[in-house]
């Protein structure tokens, strides 16, 4: 075989991952915390951008700058000769200082109260005096956000040399503290204290605490009435009673700051008859250019590094807010064929919820299924129908003999209304649903049956089971 080193001509087409191109695909698949942050980024090391807020409500898609020649390097001088103010075209002016809505720092807290803090308020009445009070307070620092003491009595018996039995009278004087259950070890004496405190008499509650927890757990009361040899109707009661009890009492002092809100990106209304949707400025600052460096550009005796580096910071400056604008088209878009595509969802609920995937919002607006991806990726849609993430609409689902697909989310919403409706002594199996849904036209397995009930986090027929 001979071989040998040749040179061909030949032509191909490439897709070339330029810098823009990089940026706009990374400025799409933000988020709105995101998105903020790199904007935040942006205004720190480029100081020819600037934001703005509009006065009012968030304008439509259609009122940002539409400038479509950010692809190559462009003259600033000759640009500015001939557009007197280089920003969103808006009809609304810029807020000033003046238009700026005045903050009442009254409906500020500097601190909020913590369990610990409310523990150690508690412990200064008690009459714990010298190192059983610096005890208790160390016991107490030591009660995690549930509220469960999370160090033996050996270990502050050793600390504080003391007798075990001097730590356990410590702990128990911590134990009456509010809130009632605080300083447990675990949940059986959790649960005992509680039961105390309300002072309780059912004495079936208490051996069921103290025995039976794990039967309670998987709800086999007829196995607790074998065991105690009473009714099952006396065990239910006693269950029920148990239920009523805080297993975790230190969640009642969860701070706020644990509270996490959602912005949406995207505002659906229904006006006339007909869905207009908004894609909201506050998920992304509008952003324009700072007069001073156009002043500076267009001087006579500008300094020629000077004039570069303005240069570069205008055109880079241009791409972003192309690549935000770009963003906003894309979002807009997708969101538009979504309602399309779902409209009976808006209309009649979630029972109407079809099965929906990204290859066809991608088909509708001509652009790649990765585009949609990134454009739904972390992304919130406020609707009269509530808030949800633009995922939430890409739904799977199974076939009906009407020929239309079904969503999972609608199926999901017809078996917690089968389960919401049954007899409770004698509920509903997995394979009695997949009966009941067959026979109104949904073809569907007990399995799947039971792979949507627990991610609904139902428990199955045997735990749901009343006496």
């Amino acid at each position: 075989m001979r071989m040998s080193y040749n040179l061909n001509l030949e032509q191909t087409q490439k897709l070339i991952m330029t810098p823009e191109l990089k940026q706009a695909i990374e400025i799409l698949q933000y988020n709105s915390l995101e998105l903020n942050q790199f904007i935040q980024e942006e205004l720190m090391t480029n100081p020819v951008l600037e934001p703005y807020q509009v006065k009012g409500e968030n304008d439509s898609l259609g009122d940002a700058d539409k400038d479509n020649n950010s692809e190559k390097e462009m003259d600033w001088k000759e640009l500015f000769s001939e557009y007197d103010d280089f920003r969103y075209k808006n009809k609304n002016r810029i807020r000033t200082y003046e238009d700026r809505e005045e903050t009442s720092f009254d409906n500020y807290l500097s601190t909020e109260t913590t369990l610990i803090d409310h523990l150690l308020f508690q412990l200064q009445f008690t009459t714990l005096r010298g190192k059983y009070k610096v005890a208790g307070k160390y016991i107490v620092e030591n009660i995690d956000s549930n509220g469960y003491l999370q160090i033996t009595n050996e270990e502050v018996a050793k600390k504080f040399n003391l007798s075990i039995e001097e730590v356990e009278d410590i702990i128990k004087i911590i134990q009456s503290f509010d809130p009632v259950g605080i300083g447990a070890r675990d949940l059986k004496e959790c649960l005992l204290i509680q039961l105390h405190h309300n002072n309780i008499q059912n004495e079936i509650a208490y051996k069921i605490v103290k025995n039976f927890l794990e039967e309670l757990a998987a709800n086999k009361i007829s196995y607790i009435s074998k065991k105690l040899d009473i009714s099952a109707h006396k065990v239910q009661e006693a269950a029920d009673l148990i239920k009523t009890l805080e297993p975790k009492p230190g969640r009642l002092f969860s701070s706020l700051r644990d509270v996490r809100y959602i912005t949406p990106d995207v505002t659906v209304e229904k006006v006339d008859g007909e869905y207009i949707v908004v894609v909201k400025d506050s998920t992304a600052p509008r952003l324009f250019i700072n007069s001073y460096y156009k002043k500076l550009l267009m001087g006579k005796e500008v300094e020629m590094g000077t004039s570069s580096y303005i240069n570069k910071k205008l055109n880079s400056a241009l791409k972003i807010i192309k690549s935000i604008q770009q963003r906003r088209n894309t979002i807009y878009k997708v969101v538009k064929a979504i309602i399309n595509h779902q409209v009976d969802f808006f209309d009649k609920g979630m029972m109407y919820l079809k099965p929906l995937t990204l290859k066809e919002i991608a088909d509708e607006i001509g652009v790649h299924e990765s585009t949609v991806s990134r454009a739904v990726n972390g992304k919130y849609m406020q609707c009269p129908r509530g808030t949800f993430e633009l995922k939430y609409f890409f739904q799977s689902g199974v076939s009906s003999t009407f020929g239309d697909g079904i969503s999972a989310e609608s199926i999901k919403s017809i078996i917690k209304d089968l389960i919401d409706k049954e007899d409770p002594k004698k509920p509903l199996s997995d394979q009695v649903l997949s009966n009941e849904l067959n026979k109104i036209g949904i073809k569907i397995s007990r399995r799947t049956v039971a792979k949507y009930r627990d991610e609904m986090q139902i428990p199955s027929s045997s735990k749901r089971k009343r006496y």
